[in-house]
């Protein structure tokens, strides 16, 4: 996009954000550039990533010892991966008062970190594990604890993939010990919707009711190719509430928008905060 469309089209950005009760919907690309690669924008389409599926986690003792393997090294990568200029103008924008509530698919708590409140974390998130059995929620930092005691001398490295495990091969995984819920003995699942799994009802009834109740839908970093967060868009669309997308490259939602933008979402995102702040400095 040449510089002439792409000021035009952050000015237009600016003017439907400006009049606030904005709902936002959040996907990987706004977290790439914290070094989290997504699944279908640039830095996932060179990578070959099976994601764990619930029927497969739950039926194999095997399937889970490959997981937990491969997450406890993915995890050092997500557990330190902090806020990008997106995130952090995200959460500027919750902090003026012009958002009415955050979805984000990402599970790596990134909003959050940067100072968002009023976050829905449609698919979970990583940084807790819940037993499949007594159902109780226990913090990441705390299984990891557990593990490295577990499985004191094994090492292991590999690319990271979206779901923040790591590519590893059947040598690297065999010897891991998995541990279970200190509490009952119980399977631990991180607190994350597995492929195959459903997400709770009440959780998407509240996402449906944010954007129903939004005055605009803003997409960040979505490509929309699934009907997890494109049903928000097709939503927005029939409630004839305007959609502006910022993301790099198509998405399965530009025909019901209003506005797209196809750019790097840090600066583009820094670029609104910084057109805001002259729009409210002038008035």
């Amino acid at each position: 996009m040449d510089r002439v469309t792409t000021t035009t089209k952050l000015a237009e950005l600016t003017g439907l954000v400006a009049q606030g009760g904005v709902a936002v919907l959040s996907g990987a690309g706004l977290s790439t550039e914290s070094g989290i690669p997504d699944y279908r924008g640039p830095t996932g389409r060179s990578r070959r990533a099976e994601p764990m599926t619930y029927q497969r986690f739950v039926g194999s003792a095997e399937a889970r010892r490959r997981y937990w393997a491969r997450s406890h090294v993915g995890w050092r990568q997500i557990g330190d991966a902090r806020p990008n200029a997106g995130h952090l103008a995200v959460a500027e924008l919750e902090r003026r008062g012009l958002l009415s509530g955050i979805v984000t698919q990402n599970v790596d708590g990134l909003h959050q970190a940067a100072g968002a409140r009023r976050v829905i974390e449609l698919h979970g998130g990583l940084d807790r594990v819940v037993c499949l059995s007594c159902r109780e929620r226990t913090s990441r930092a705390e299984l990891e604890r557990r593990l490295r005691e577990a499985n004191a001398g094994w090492a292991a490295s590999g690319a990271i993939n979206p779901d923040g495990d790591a590519v590893l091969t059947d040598a690297q995984v065999s010897g891991f010990r998995v541990v279970d819920c200190a509490g009952c003995g119980g399977l631990l699942k991180p607190d994350v919707i597995f492929f195959g799994e459903n997400v709770p009802r009440t959780r998407v009834d509240e996402c449906f009711g944010l954007v129903a109740g939004a005055r605009a839908l803003l997409v960040l970093g979505s490509s929309l190719k699934i009907r997890s967060g494109l049903r928000f868009v097709t939503r927005a669309a029939e409630l004839g509430i305007p959609i502006a997308i910022v993301n790099q490259g198509p998405t399965g939602g530009d025909a019901d928008a209003t506005l797209t933008v196809d750019a790097p979402l840090g600066l583009t995102l820094s670029g609104l905060t910084a057109q805001l702040g002259e729009i409210t400095r002038a008035g």
